[in-house]
């Protein structure tokens, strides 16, 4: 069947048109206009670099672009809300990701879908090819097999490995709340929190928010709370309900915001206004489903006096493009060869700050704002 005839697919439509031969081309960064420039670069001049390289491995930092460029990892298989559609399917996405991290941060990045396989299968093909990157960026790759090959590579490979739908959302989270907890005037430390959804998302935020020092967290996955006494939990559900739920908490979502300060859903669904309405006053939800917020910003705004979604038509969008690229850029700059639990806190904080004077509808500045990547940046930097 001709593609173009697949209900699908309108060809008319600036979508498609957007995406006509895809959304990525190599640019050369040398002029090759005669013999001269082609006996430069390639033979026979190339030879004398390949020569130094093989004697001095780090002068590929040096005179090659792995020193600018990191692979877009993905092997399909949860695709922004789209669940296991392939990597053919995932491409269209990860061009995009290479997109952001060139326009926000200088970054070249190259999409780079696999067949999906064994984790063990996986973990040793990028490695097999990370010599060509200064990093690497895994991105939509289901959980909780997402959790080992992050784990794995990290302890294989000595460039960054960043696996974003976790860290990223993470990072631009308690950014947000960081902010918000400024807005209403409370202090951090004394927030109790519910994160709504304990997949790849969830447990990084959970994470970051316990090493931020925030108060108390409670999780919900589809089952209920998590707490030491629920059985039947897998390892990464486990290690989360030893590190949160300290009170013992039990029940669904509803039993787990009565008096709650802060909603962080990232489960998709919905969750009803009835259970939202048992928060506190100046309550905090951060509703991150997209397109479909687990709480809707209207219904939300009734019981909430912060509001922040995953969608660009409402304020504070939750979009992990204000950590991301600025944190390879920071890392590839530095020479990182880990993406530390301090360089991600330190991009926390830094994306806050841009924001001088938060209000509810401002607790994280726009994607377009120029200083985001250069702050997130130089805190990296720093944070080496």
């Amino acid at each position: 069947m001709d593609p173009q005839s697949t209900p699908l697919v309108d060809p008319s439509s600036p979508v498609f048109r957007a995406h006509l031969g895809g959304k990525l081309a190599t640019l050369a960064t040398q002029p090759l206009r005669d013999a001269a420039d082609l006996s430069l670069l390639y033979t026979p001049g190339v030879a004398q670099v390949s020569r130094a390289i093989a004697a001095d491995p780090k002068l590929a930092a040096t005179y090659t672009s792995v020193r600018n460029t990191i692979a877009v990892v993905s092997d399909g298989t949860a695709v922004l809300g789209l669940g296991d559609v392939g990597p053919l399917a995932a491409m269209p996405v990860m061009e995009g990701k290479a997109v952001l991290f060139k326009r926000f941060g200088g970054v070249d990045a190259v999409p780079l879908c696999l067949q999906t396989g064994t984790v063990e299968e996986l973990v040793d093909a990028i490695a097999r090819v990370a010599p060509t990157y200064g990093g690497i960026n895994l991105e939509d790759i289901s959980a909780p097999r997402c959790f080992e090959i992050e784990r794995r590579l990290q302890e294989r490979l000595d460039i960054p490995v960043f696996h974003d739908d976790q860290h990223g959302t993470a990072i631009v989270v308690l950014a947000a709340l960081a902010n918000a907890a400024r807005v209403v005037g409370r202090d951090p430390a004394d927030l109790d929190v519910v994160v709504s959804g304990a997949g790849a998302a969830g447990v990084a935020v959970t994470k970051i928010l316990l090493r931020a020092g925030i108060g108390h967290v409670v999780v919900v996955d589809s089952a209920g709370t998590l707490h030491v006494g629920r059985a039947g939990l897998p390892p990464h559900k486990r290690e989360l309900a030893s590190l949160t739920n300290q009170r013992g908490v039990a029940g669904g979502i509803a039993e787990a915001l009565v008096g709650a300060d802060v909603l962080v859903g990232v489960s998709g669904g919905t969750i009803p206004e009835s259970a939202v309405a048992r928060m506190s006053t100046d309550a905090m939800i951060f509703a991150l489903a997209n397109p479909d917020p687990e709480v809707h910003p209207t219904v939300a705004h009734r019981h909430a006096r912060v509001v922040a979604t995953g969608r660009s038509d409402f304020p504070n969008q939750i979009n992990n493009v204000l950590a991301f690229p600025g944190i390879f850029r920071g890392a590839l700059d530095s020479g990182a060869r880990k993406v530390t639990e301090e360089m991600k806190l330190a991009a926390a904080y830094a994306i806050a700050a841009v924001v001088e004077h938060p209000t509810a509808d401002e607790v994280v500045p726009s994607v377009f704002h120029p200083g985001v990547a250069p702050a997130v940046a130089e805190a990296v930097r720093q944070a080496v």
